[in-house]
């Protein structure tokens, strides 16, 4: 094999061992992916989704109302939206959201699932925590039953774009 060509193999190894470090920093520190399970999510989201989510992005800023995040807890991971923040006074009344008093426009929700929530509260997001709802309300286990109060921590990234199936290809919000 002539040096010319023992440089071009030498070249390409490189590039790969590149390629796949940088992948797996990429992966490892930055994006990760996340099946959507269950319709709690609809119609944002729907079952079978898989969505790329963005872990190092609360690392540089606070979560904020209205993003999808995931939530991770010791036996699965939830796909919700961040309705309240720390210490704001959440409430459902005749089917409208009123944080700290004030009613929410929720247009990312389909006239049924606005219809079909139910009165909750009010209730004071404790300090460092936050509440979360799905957006298919009548269904959704969120912060009114069964996850509770969700801690900072345990928010381990934010939903940027849905990448499976193709055709539902694009972004999250």
């Amino acid at each position: 094999m002539s040096e010319e060509a023992k440089n071009e193999w030498w070249e390409w190894i490189k590039a790969i061992i590149i390629a796949i470090v940088l992948a797996f920093l990429l992966r490892t520190f930055f994006f990760a992916t996340s099946i959507v399970e269950g319709a709690s999510m609809n119609p944002t989201l729907e079952s079978g989704e898989r969505v790329m989510f963005n872990k190092i992005i609360y690392y540089l800023e606070e979560p904020t109302y209205g993003e999808i995040v995931i939530i991770h807890r010791p036996v699965k991971s939830y796909v919700k939206r961040i309705i309240a923040l720390p210490n704001d006074v959440v409430e459902v009344r005749d089917h409208k959201l009123y944080i700290n008093g004030e009613k929410q426009n929720q247009d990312y929700l389909n006239k049924s699932s606005i219809e079909e929530t139910t009165n909750y509260g009010p209730v004071k997001v404790p300090d460092g925590h936050y509440f979360v709802m799905g957006d298919n309300r009548s269904i959704s286990k969120d912060s009114r039953n069964g996850l509770g109060f969700i801690k900072e921590s345990e928010i381990i990234g934010r939903s940027e774009l849905v990448i499976y199936p193709l055709k539902e290809w694009g972004m999250t919000r």
